[in-house]
């Protein structure tokens, strides 16, 4: 590319209609908007939906994202905007990346994020390279996110509209990933603007509601996936007190995660009416501990598999480790921290305790509206 021409609006120098764009189009309104915004400034257009798993069985299951009616609504709008559209059968991909270790994570005693492990490995890595095999010169996606370059590269930034901002299921894309990427909505103030966006294209699609649900568990009955995918699996145990009390007896760990009050089915009797809380699970005892709120309080977290995309190598950081705020859920707000790197990981010190620290949730670190990086809380 000529470095001297002027930049599109992807950011690439070269005009528009010499710039092939792969539009990952999961059938919603957001990946809809990007496609056809795109097409229509003249881009060289192609979409491709990733079929994720049994399609057929799903065209009941309202409120998944990747259900056939999806792929059906993504094959749509491609044909009113002119442009190509592939449907790639990624359900043994997507099966063994995301869904495999969905229930491996739950049967440890952790609560993963598949979303996370999705972008991680079946989008931003296969989806990636079919696109760059396709001759494109970016992959544009529907996330709420942003995207800019600094002096250091490209950097990943929170959307304009936090409350669509989902930088936190992004935190392990790579840099180099990130210099193939682009979000187009991650500028636009509300979902509102999006939708009307469709409303102006005349999509098809611009009143359908959001997806809500994990795609392969739309009920949100996660405890009868993990049972299919390891039937028998999921083996009874004691519910114990932080003080070594045996308070009753659960159906197995996987029905339960840190914080949770809930469905503990504890009565009165056994607890003596104190609110009573998940603080740990032991997949080795099949035990769940509960105790009061207070027990759910940490300063220190462990972390694996860091992934660093601030400025400089995140092994440099300065003494007392890297300053930052991090994310300990996708829906709460950043905390400040410390990320002090370390062998196999890093720790996260935090200023304030934090509840409800969840094993194979992950921290997020940000600076301002940059993120810098994430890992995956270990069990310590």
């Amino acid at each position: 590319m000529d470095g001297s021409a002027p930049l599109n609006s992807l950011g690439l120098a070269k005009p528009a209609r010499d710039t092939r764009v792969v539009v990952a189009m999961s059938g919603g309104v957001d990946s809809s908007v990007v496609a056809a915004m795109l097409a229509r400034e003249g881009y060289d257009v192609v979409g491709v939906t990733l079929q994720l798993y049994d399609h057929g069985a799903a065209l009941a299951k309202a409120g998944a994202c990747c259900a056939g009616r999806d792929i059906r609504d993504a094959r749509r709008v491609a044909e009113a905007e002119g442009f190509p559209h592939y449907v790639l059968d990624y359900e043994s991909r997507f099966r063994e990346a995301v869904m495999e270790d969905f229930a491996e994570t739950y049967l440890a005693g952790a609560t993963p994020i598949p979303c996370v492990r999705c972008n991680q490995s079946v989008k931003f890595r296969d989806l990636l390279a079919v696109a760059q095999d396709l001759g494109a010169d970016c992959l544009a996606t529907g996330h709420y996110v942003r995207r800019a370059e600094a002096a250091d590269g490209p950097a990943l930034l929170r959307a304009a509209d936090t409350a669509r901002d989902q930088s936190y299921f992004l935190f392990a894309t790579t840099r180099e990933q990130l210099g193939y990427l682009r979000f187009p909505l991650g500028g636009l103030a509300s979902k509102a603007e999006t939708r009307a966006l469709a409303a102006s294209f005349g999509l098809s699609v611009a009143e359908k509601p959001d997806s809500q649900d994990i795609c392969f568990v739309p009920s949100g009955g996660y405890a009868a996936v993990i049972e299919k995918l390891r039937p028998g699996a999921a083996e009874p145990g004691e519910i114990v007190h932080v003080d070594g009390r045996a308070l009753g007896e659960h159906p197995g760990i996987i029905h339960y995660t840190i914080g949770q009050r809930r469905g503990l089915g504890l009565g009165g009797g056994e607890t003596g009416g104190e609110p009573l809380f998940v603080v740990k699970l032991e997949p080795e005892t099949r035990r769940v501990i509960v105790g009061p709120r207070e027990a759910l309080a940490v300063r220190r977290v462990a972390l694996r598999e860091v992934n660093w995309i601030g400025p400089g190598a995140f092994s440099d950081a300065p003494a007392g480790g890297w300053e930052a705020e991090a994310k300990l859920r996708s829906a709460r707000a950043p905390v400040p921290c410390r990320v002090i790197p370390e062998a196999g990981g890093a720790a996260l010190e935090l200023l304030t305790p934090e509840e409800g620290v969840a094993p194979g949730q992950a921290a997020v670190f940000y600076a301002g509206e940059r993120v810098l990086g994430g890992g995956w809380i270990s069990r310590g």
